[in-house]
């Protein structure tokens, strides 16, 4: 039983924290932005206060949180919708990003998702959640090339 109780705690370990680290708010991938409706392109938008997560073993472990003052207003008019947005939940130490309460409010409207970046790697995609009050969180989900 010592053995298997060990080895539930390494792998419950090994799952919520020991690939992730820490992203940096000046580190490349911390630069948020946001894909033109004109130019189908993405360009960076106003961020501020990033906190995010990242690692290494799987490209849908990205998570961020920060701030805009940008408009949702200029911002439905400016940037690419993602109607398919499903946030996927972060592990629980990470406390600014909470998947339950952000899918939701994307499906009432509370909050609006936007494409960051189409293929940021081969069949997963950034996402951008925005609430009014301009708080903000991104994270990498399966796209349908992805299903193919």
């Amino acid at each position: 039983m010592l053995i298997g109780a060990v080895a539930g705690v390494a792998m419950y370990w090994l799952q919520v924290h020991a690939f992730y680290e820490p992203v940096a708010a000046d580190a490349p991938q911390a630069r948020m932005q946001l894909t033109l409706l004109a130019t189908g392109q993405p360009e960076p938008i106003l961020a501020d206060g990033f906190e995010g997560i990242d690692a290494d073993s799987s490209p849908l472990r990205f998570r961020g949180c920060f701030t805009t003052p940008m408009s949702l207003a200029h911002m439905t008019e400016t940037y690419e919708i993602y109607e398919a947005a499903e946030p996927l939940i972060a592990p629980p130490w990470f406390d600014c990003f909470d998947a339950a309460r952000i899918g939701p409010d994307i499906a009432d409207g509370t909050a609006l998702a936007f494409l960051s970046e189409r293929e940021i790697y081969p069949g997963v995609d950034r996402v951008i959640a925005v609430y009014p009050d301009g708080r903000a969180f991104a994270w990498h989900q399966l796209n349908d090339s992805a299903e193919d």
